[in-house]
């Protein structure tokens, strides 16, 4: 078949070099425009842009689908267009230009988490079962029927950075036995049933830990906000990126909810419910050390409290949102 691939960040590059391994023909790739990165904000191509650059692809660049991108990829006379987090919503007419429609690789459980961070928000909610479908897109968001599911049980343990990662590369397998099931008439659609929730994108204030809350919902929260926007906390009016943190554990003494702590060589943050322990951290500004060695060098006889947030700290992750 004659394919069209929409993708940009990191997580869609295994599906595309699949792809474009397999036997089918990638025609064209959509990607966002080269975004400013770093301090310096340089012009940089995004991961997908990069890997299609690799393999000799045919580029084409949009943050938005116009009338243009429209008419161009519509002269492809491509049989399927396949999407792997683009970053915005593809609409008709390009729908319906390739002969089969297009489908996405959505990193859920859909009905579970249709929009635009489904790992972190699912991970923030404390699930404990997870996975990624490939199913035919339709005007609305997520809801088109599924021909593909994978399932990944949740240990508690995962950040959004690492479970991306893995559902991305076999996520990728998963896509390429669609596209090969579609191709030989023989992929059978199933309509999506159970509760819908919807993923909004995360803001920097979904990194806030809210040391008010009980110690698992923390923890969940910086799983899913993990590494990017970042977990954080505020100290002295200074802002503490926490790159590593995890439960206590369960003999230790209850801490006063906000509070800083050093046992041993153990950094705690009590919350609503048991401590946490902070194991990586990165001050403003600086490189990312052991919680342990930060807490030493700060000035001694200070009494050390994570302010609490006076808000909810985040959207509401039932809020939908275009991906």
């Amino acid at each position: 078949m004659r394919l069209v691939f929409a993708g940009s960040p990191a997580a869609a590059v295994p599906s595309l070099t699949a792809l474009a391994e397999g036997p089918h023909e990638v025609v064209a790739v959509l990607t966002r425009d080269d975004t400013p990165q770093g301090r310096k904000r340089v012009l940089t191509p995004t991961p997908v842009a990069v890997e299609a650059e690799r393999l000799g692809l045919r580029v084409v660049k949009a943050r938005r689908i116009t009338p243009e991108v429209t008419a161009e990829l519509s002269a492809l006379d491509s049989d399927l267009g396949v999407v792997v987090a683009y970053g915005a919503l593809l609409r008709e007419p390009l729908l319906g230009a390739p002969r089969l429609g297009w489908v996405n690789l959505h990193f859920s459980l859909l009905p579970a988490w249709r929009g635009a961070a489904p790992v972190q928000r699912s991970l923030m909610a404390g699930d404990d079962m997870t996975g990624a479908v490939v199913f035919q897109l339709v005007p609305e968001l997520d809801a088109g029927d599924v021909y593909g599911t994978l399932r990944r049980p949740l240990d508690g343990t995962e950040t959004a950075g690492t479970l991306l990662d893995e559902l991305a590369r076999f996520g990728s397998d998963l896509l390429v036995d669609v596209v090969a099931r579609l191709a030989d008439g023989t992929a059978v659609p199933r309509a999506q049933t159970g509760r819908v929730t919807h993923a909004s994108k995360l803001t920097l204030a979904d990194g806030v830990l809210d040391a008010s809350r009980p110690a698992a919902e923390l923890i969940n929260r910086f799983r899913g906000v993990t590494p990017e926007p970042g977990a954080r906390v505020d100290l002295d009016g200074v802002g503490l990126k926490i790159t590593e943190a995890r439960m206590a554990s369960a003999d230790e003494a209850p801490l006063e909810a906000g509070r800083l702590e050093s046992r041993g060589r153990r950094l705690l943050l009590g919350t609503a419910s048991a401590p946490v322990e902070l194991v990586r951290v990165q001050p403003a500004g600086k490189r990312d050390i052991p919680a342990a060695d930060w807490w030493r060098g700060l000035p001694t006889g200070v009494d050390r409290r994570v302010t609490l947030p006076t808000a909810p700290s985040s959207a509401d992750p039932d809020t939908e949102t275009a991906s």
